[in-house]
């Protein structure tokens, strides 16, 4: 094959007039620049910040729900803290009304309680001084707090079922760490923790 064939498919282009479409597109006046595909061009958007959407500007309303449930969850780990912290002041006092001294076996097993007791009080207050460092978070924080939002509320639902005999107060956390789970896990949410900060 040579290059004056025309049916060749390695030869160059043949040459159009001046005046005449090329490849089935109309040629454009050298002036005017591109369109593209016969639509018009969009006018480019300003988004600011390295093009990324702005984020919005106050907490939605969900997220300030999920904020006030946190809220709640702590607070109830305090009262548990409380209980358990007031249990342990009367612990002896308790033991020796019940005629426990004395017997070593006895003092063994009230010695066992009064650790888990002092074990559920420190678990308690840890849980409670955890869910304070996450709700003063909620203003400024980034996904990470969402995301530890939605776990520290299944681990309350766990405290929540250890503390039921607690005069309802465990259902209470039940009830709102499911609430916490569900609107931290929200859209609205998770647009507010991923919000460019300045």
């Amino acid at each position: 094959m040579s290059f004056g064939d025309p049916n060749n498919p390695y030869g160059p282009p043949p040459q159009q007039p001046p005046g005449a479409p090329g490849y089935g597109y109309p040629q454009q006046p050298p002036n005017v620049p591109p369109q593209g595909y016969g639509y018009p061009a969009a006018p480019p958007v300003q988004q600011p910040y390295g093009g990324y959407p702005p984020g919005p500007a106050q907490m939605p309303g969900l997220t300030r729900a999920a904020q006030i449930m946190l809220g709640v969850i702590v607070l109830a780990h305090l009262i548990v803290a409380g209980v358990y912290g007031y249990a342990l002041s009367r612990w002896d006092e308790t033991m020796l009304e019940a005629g426990i001294t004395g017997d070593a076996e006895a003092e063994r097993y009230a010695d066992l309680g009064k650790g888990v007791v002092v074990f559920f009080l420190a678990l308690a207050s840890v849980f409670a001084l955890l869910g304070l460092a996450l709700l003063v978070q909620y203003a400024k924080g980034g996904n990470g707090v969402r995301v530890c939002s939605i776990v520290y509320g299944s681990f309350a639902i766990i405290t929540g079922i250890f503390t039921l005999a607690m005069y309802g107060l465990g259902l209470l956390v039940i009830i709102v760490s499911i609430l916490l789970i569900v609107f931290a896990s929200k859209r609205a949410s998770a647009e507010w923790f991923r919000r460019p900060r300045y």
